[in-house]
């Protein structure tokens, strides 16, 4: 039996990007920040963590082995490989630093066209834009129109936007267009409906998201996004890995946003929950019901909109720890012939200026029973890894990026 098991830990970069200067991220590394501040004690929260950074079982994969790759090895980190393990870090070719084009890129499709962005100005949005979502999206008016996190906005427009009705709007240094409303002072349908309507509108400016940021709550100090959060991505424009193995006849069983990240092409089946923790327990019952020939991908969010963009060391830290935990719980599904990959799709250092993503390396590291395993080095390109899954699956050859299978011991395709 060949499946193969892709975990994407949103924004955990590893630094060391080439290109990192261009985009303001010069020095950026996700894991290398964190695990400087948990030894530095800097990190400690009571009843979440403490002390240096508890990651065993991905340092058991090669996490250190893949931050050295990448930009050299955090202080204080070693541990014994597993055997069949492998490891290494993969470059980014595609323009942004942004959710939609790290994992189509993963999935063996680099994005090589600029994405449209909203100027950092008040207001951010064309007047002529503004006008059509209030006209065809039937809504008394706008707020926000600007850049900001999520949280603070929403502190500072959540009273106004249930005494008026006006959905909140705002944008970021990424490709998108967010909208924040009431689950039910607004209504939660009404959100999607009016995201939908938000997303034709911005089409032609190649804005690479909408997304619905409901929240609930009633006043400044109650206000809580919550789990219902749901992104509207432009499909990607050509065939992925997922196009390929569901158009073979294979499963496809997208965990948390993949769905929404490709639009739903390619996706057999979406399995969704609230919190990484959760998000973990989805993606066990999908490895359980994996057949040959399948794939299961999950992305886990929370590392990146809870604790990234919100400049939480500590709490990034923990994430990371409770991830680890249950990682062996994956590790005990995986028997002869599959294949886990776990990677990242950007970086999101906690410890940056800021509170956007930054431009990072990832690691790739994973384990497939059988295999011999190894260094796999520095991937030029994330569709590497979709290349490395599709060949390990029996795919032909795409158009992008290189299997690294052959490397770890598996049998390359002759397709």
């Amino acid at each position: 039996m060949a499946r193969a098991f892709l975990f994407v830990l949103d924004s955990f970069g590893v630094g060391g990007a080439a290109d990192a200067e261009r985009y303001g991220d010069a020095g950026a590394n996700t894991f290398g920040h964190i695990a400087r501040a948990c030894a530095e004690a800097s990190a400690d929260r009571e009843g979440l963590r403490r002390g240096p950074l508890a990651v065993p079982n991905m340092l058991s994969l090669g996490l250190a082995h893949a931050a050295r790759t990448a930009a050299g090895l955090p202080v204080g980190f070693d541990a014994p490989l597993l055997a069949s393990s492998f490891h290494g870090a993969a470059q980014e070719v595609s323009s942004g630093k942004d959710t939609p084009s790290g994992h189509w890129e993963i999935a063996g499709l680099p994005v090589r066209f600029d994405w449209g962005y909203f100027p950092d100005t008040v207001p951010a949005f064309p007047a002529e834009l503004t006008d059509a979502i209030i006209r065809e999206g039937k809504v008394p008016g706008i707020l926000g129109n600007c850049h900001a996190p999520g949280t603070e906005i929403i502190e500072r427009f959540g009273e106004e936007h249930i005494r008026t009705g006006k959905p909140i709007c705002y944008t970021s240094v990424d490709s998108v267009l967010q909208i924040a409303a009431h689950e039910t002072h607004f209504d939660l349908e009404r959100l999607y409906e009016l995201c939908l309507t938000v997303r034709r509108l911005v089409d032609p400016l190649k804005i690479g998201r909408v997304i619905a940021r409901p929240f609930v709550g009633e006043t400044r100090a109650t206000f809580q996004r919550t789990h219902n959060r749901r992104d509207y991505a432009v499909p990607p424009p050509e065939p992925t890995l997922l196009d390929r193995l569901t158009e073979r006849g294979s499963k496809v069983i997208a965990i948390g946003k993949i769905g929404d990240i490709f639009a739903h092409r390619g996706i057999s089946e979406v399995r969704k929950a609230g919190g990484n923790m959760a998000m973990f327990d989805k993606a066990l019952g999908a490895m359980d019901d994996a057949g040959d020939g399948d794939l299961v991908f999950a992305n886990f969010v929370d590392f990146d909109t809870e604790f990234g963009h919100r400049r939480d060391v500590a709490g990034y830290a923990g994430a990371l720890e409770a991830f680890d935990r249950r990682l062996p719980e994956a590790l005990s599904r995986i028997g002869q012939g599959d294949l886990l990959v776990l990677t990242a799709d950007h970086g999101n250092d906690p410890t940056w200026r800021g509170t956007d993503h930054t431009r990072e390396r990832v690691p790739v590291i994973g384990i497939g029973p059988g295999l011999k395993g190894g260094v796999i080095g520095l991937r030029p390109t994330f569709a590497d890894i979709g290349e490395t899954i599709a060949d390990h699956l029996g795919l032909a050859a795409g158009r992008h990026g290189s299997s690294f299978l052959a490397t770890i011991g598996g049998h390359a395709r002759t397709a």
